[in-house]
């Protein structure tokens, strides 16, 4: 009989087999869910990023939940991350503008809590399901400044956009301060050096004032 061979971390390959044969599933579970809950939301939906770390009597929480408030009473809904900070302010936003409230939390080895401000909760194991998610049921983005995770999520939908991968939505980097240096280093190194398209850069709109968002998205509804 032929020996049982371990894979490369010193498990049984059986083992291994079956226990990424039932993580597959898990995958599934959630893409499933996610497609059955929010494929049931009708209103264009607006995916709000930010930092968990804002506190609330921060100047950026209170410009996010501004921000999140005038999108719902012009008929968006508003999906976030489902945590504090900023997620927690496009919630609360969302939820004083009458609108759809969203949040799609993340289970997270250091334990984040969800808000009190959504309507409707979904929470994920895998990140990729969750940035899915996000992807696929908004009709544009509003970046406000956050690490690297809010980095991430920026990018994603960048690289699928400039790939054609997904039809092109709107994405606002809100605060000049914040992402003026970023965009001027994607002039200066990647569009210079020809490792993008100045047109690609289009893609991206940076505004200062939550009015200055309502109208951008109004214009592009």
């Amino acid at each position: 009989m032929e020996p049982i061979k371990n894979d490369c971390n010193g498990n049984n390959a059986i083992d291994s087999l079956s226990l990424d044969s039932w993580r597959l599933f898990k995958i599934m579970a959630e893409i499933v869910e996610g497609f059955e809950v929010l494929g049931k939301i009708k209103e264009s939906c607006i995916s709000i990023f930010g930092s968990a770390r804002v506190k609330e009597d921060h100047p950026l929480y209170e410009e996010t939940r501004q921000i999140a408030k005038l999108l719902a009473e012009s008929g968006f809904g508003i999906i976030t991350g489902g945590g504090p900070g900023i997620m927690e302010a496009g919630n609360r936003g969302a939820s004083e503008g009458g609108g759809q409230s969203i949040g799609l939390h993340i289970y997270l080895p250091h334990e984040q809590k969800t808000n009190f401000f959504m309507k409707t909760q979904l929470t994920f194991r895998y990140f990729f399901i969750r940035k899915l998610m996000f992807i696929k049921y908004a009709s544009g983005y509003v970046v406000m400044p956050g690490g690297m995770g809010t980095l991430d999520e920026l990018t994603e939908a960048f690289v699928l956009m400039q790939t054609a991968r997904i039809k092109p939505f709107p994405i606002v980097l809100y605060k000049n301060e914040f992402w003026g240096g970023l965009i001027d280093w994607l002039k200066d190194k990647m569009v210079s050096e020809g490792f993008m398209s100045p047109h690609e850069l289009d893609l991206l709109a940076i505004k200062d004032t939550p009015e200055e968002v309502l109208e951008f998205f109004k214009a592009h509804r």
